[in-house]
């Protein structure tokens, strides 16, 4: 069962309420000011496009381009009727399933010979006119007028309807309001060919506020009157239905429905154009190849067509997602294909919800996550929490074709990463001083520092956990106390060890437990986890022996402890020498003490044995004793010599002790021991040699060559060969019977 103090619940209930603020006063903004987002909205889904990529489109819409070739050959733009005749001749007599004009004839041909005899006041009587010729081939063939609306007031603008033969129905329409766009004037074709024509769409292609064509509007209101697009028309005569059914919401236009067909919209009525890719996706042709009939009759079979141009001179161009000049024919061929492959883009108000939700939600996880995680962290939980809403907006986008709000959703992450910073960072300085006034007087500043990190003390309680333990012992600290001239002086000279030799057990992630008189116990891996705590405890220690010669040279130079000197110097030795022990194994870590004094520390066998380890190193002639529990898990390379397998006082078991002689590193670095490494390693290779014949009882064999490494003038350890000499010729006068090599110790040290 979880537990929860009552400063966790009202830390938890404060934060809550700082992420609904957030999230409310960004909902007001999608919902009062959508315009402030939707600029940058777009331009992310612009860059998911390109992320996607080309989509391959259905096949069955066909580009009939007005292209530079088709300029260069049959002149300049406009061209007369008589060859729009010929091109639209060529592709019902292909096959095409419909063709629609993405151009508007609002002018009567002047290149006409009927025109030019108009003008000259001569008789018209016999004479061609492209205007009634060109009507007529609209009329016999499947092709759909185009027609643009116009949204302002000028008064030079036309106001005639165009007349469509689509039955357009409402339903569920719920109130007068009317969402569509509303247009106030027409540009449509000459009436001779409108009124020949079975059918026309406007092909009003309407940027957002970027100047980005997005979405399209299928349906524009005119005069009371619905009338549907040249995209939308295709599909209607394509299909072969008279009636086109608007379904409305509570908030407005819901979907268009053409037969069997159902298109979501947006409230106005406008389709989120699902880009296939960029310009020319789409299956283009010449419209000279039509025209002098030299193309493949499949590219146009059962298809349906666009006559447009993507020529610059004629600026029917656009910006889209994927392109900044993108031909206006190929928006209308997009919509088109997305209506027959049915993969629309949704941006229904239902959607609306869904977006007011996210922005809670995501609001809501992101100031948790920062309460919750330390101060670092922060960054990466909003990177994180940015990265996957992206992905989930990305992911709807293209599999589900689910249009979703980012760019609020990620500024609602943003301010409550900041918010929850800013608390986060004022509710700790108030923690840490109440965790301080409370404490100080009862634990160390190394667990004071943890245990900030911990205000409910969770992490203090007893518990068994493996650690590195560290103990070291000053020798002769006797001689050196009755050689000072007065307390005082010895207190400072005790400081000047302590004070650098602690500074390495920090530097290396160590916890300092207690100085005991002119002793240090230390440990690694609690309270706080330490990755390879082995090795940052026997790097502490080799630091510190190589510490001691620079230190010794300052204890030297110094007046005051010219008598600790003097000593020093008579018995050949340096003023300040260590001895230090290692154990690694499973403790109880944990508070411990009464409830007026307590401290963070660790008990156990592990910790014995570790003190027991550091006094034989006297017995060893040894500064650096490790047992084989630490030398299993060392990482790093040492240079090792093995020194005995013991019980040691109070224990059965035998334990392997290890001399760590110093890093196996560069020769010409600095070393604890007064050989080359060479020589000492070789020094190592006859000493264990000699111990596997120890072992196996070949004590005279042994023997032997203890002897002869004792002989050497350079040698590392002096007691050890001694001790080895003096138990094989023992073994050798009183054999033992079933030796085990397993020497035992009845003292401490």
């Amino acid at each position: 069962m979880f537990k929860f103090s009552s400063k966790s619940i009202k830390k938890f209930f404060l934060y809550t309420f700082a992420s609904l603020i957030i999230s409310i006063s960004i909902s007001l903004v999608y919902i009062f000011l959508p315009v402030l987002s939707d600029t940058i909205d777009g331009t992310i889904r612009d860059y998911m496009f390109e992320v996607r990529g080309v989509q391959p489109d259905t096949k069955n819409v066909v580009i009939i381009d007005i292209d530079e070739k088709s300029l260069n050959q049959l002149g300049q733009w406009p061209w007369s009727r008589d060859k729009l005749s010929t091109i639209l001749n060529n592709l019902t007599q292909a096959g095409v399933g419909a063709i629609g004009m993405d151009i508007v004839f609002a002018e009567q041909d002047r290149s006409s010979p009927y025109q030019v005899f108009k003008e000259l006041h001569k008789s018209t009587e016999g004479i061609p006119n492209f205007d009634e010729q060109f009507a007529k081939t609209v009329a016999s063939t499947p092709t759909i007028l185009g027609y643009q609306f116009n949204f302002d007031d000028s008064k030079y603008i036309d106001h005639k309807a165009p007349q469509i033969p689509a039955i357009i129905i409402e339903r569920n329409k719920q109130d007068a309001t009317n969402y569509l766009l509303t247009a106030k004037g027409t540009i449509l074709n000459i009436p001779v060919i409108q009124n020949n024509a079975y059918s026309s769409g406007f092909f009003n292609n309407i940027p957002d506020t970027s100047g980005i064509v997005r979405s399209v509007p299928l349906l524009i209101s005119y005069q009371n009157q619905m009338y549907p697009s040249l995209a939308l028309e295709l599909i209607r005569a394509s299909v072969g239905t008279n009636k086109i059914f608007i379904n409305y919401s509570s908030l407005g236009v819901d979907s268009i429905k053409i037969g069997d067909i159902k298109i979501p919209t947006d409230r106005y009525g406008r389709l989120m154009i699902n880009y296939r890719g960029g310009a020319k996706t789409f299956k283009y042709v010449s419209a000279l190849d039509i025209y002098n009939n030299t193309f493949n009759s499949i590219d146009i079979n059962g298809k349906i067509v666009l006559l447009g141009t993507s020529a610059a001179g004629i600026m029917d161009l656009r910006a889209t997602p994927f392109d900044l000049v993108f031909p206006g024919v190929e928006v209308h061929a997009n919509v088109i294909d997305n209506i027959i492959s049915g993969d629309f883009l949704t941006k229904s108000p239902e959607v609306d919800a869904i977006n007011l939700m996210t922005i809670f939600i995501v609001s809501f996880i992101t100031i948790m996550l920062v309460t919750y995680s330390p101060l670092w962290v922060n960054p990466f939980v909003m990177i994180f929490m940015s990265s996957v809403t992206i992905y989930v907006v990305y992911y709807n986008l293209f599999t589900h074709y689910i249009i979703l709000e980012v760019f609020l959703s990620i500024l609602a992450i943003i301010l409550a990463t900041v918010v929850g910073t800013f608390m986060d960072y004022l509710y700790e300085i108030r923690q840490e001083q109440m965790i301080k006034k409370k404490f100080a007087s009862k634990v160390s500043k190394d667990v004071m520092d943890a245990l900030l990190h911990d205000p409910e003390n969770s992490a203090f309680k007893a518990t068994q956990r493996e650690v590195t333990v560290f103990f070291s012992d000053v020798r002769n600290f006797t001689n050196i106390s009755e050689a000072m001239p007065n307390a005082q002086t010895l207190i400072e000279f005790m400081n000047d060890y302590m004070n650098p030799m602690t500074d390495i057990i920090m530097k290396n992630h160590g916890t300092v437990d207690k100085y005991i008189g002119d002793a240090i116990m230390a440990y690694w891996n609690a309270p706080a986890s330490v990755k390879n705590h082995a090795d940052f405890a026997l790097k502490s220690t080799l630091e510190q022996l190589h510490a001691l010669s620079e230190l010794n040279k300052t204890i030297k130079s110094n007046p005051k402890y010219i008598n600790v000197v003097e000593m020093s110097e008579k018995n050949n030795a340096e003023p300040l020498d260590i001895g230090i022990g290692l154990n690694t194994g499973v403790a109880i870590v944990g508070e411990m003490g009464s409830s007026s004094r307590s401290d963070y520390t660790v008990i156990g066998d592990p910790i014995n044995l570790g003190a027991r380890l550091e006094s034989l190193c006297k017995y060893y002639n040894s500064k650096c004793n490790i047992s084989n529990f630490t030398k299993e898990q060392l990482k790093e390379n040492y240079i090792f010599r093995f020194l005995d397998l013991v019980t040691v006082k109070g224990k059965k078991e035998p334990i392997e002790i290890w001399q760590v002689h110093d890093w196996d590193r560069d020769e010409t670095l600095p070393r604890l021991y007064n050989i080359s490494k060479n020589k000492l390693k070789y020094e190592l290779k006859k000493y264990h040699e000699a111990i596997s014949l120890y072992k196996d009882s070949k004590f005279q064999d042994a023997l032997d060559i203890f002897k002869d490494i004792n002989s050497w003038k350079n040698k590392t350890n002096q007691n050890i060969y001694d001790i080895y000499i003096s138990r094989c010729e023992h073994y050798i006068k009183e054999p033992p019977e079933n030796f085990n090599g397993i020497f035992e110790h009845t003292t401490k040290g």
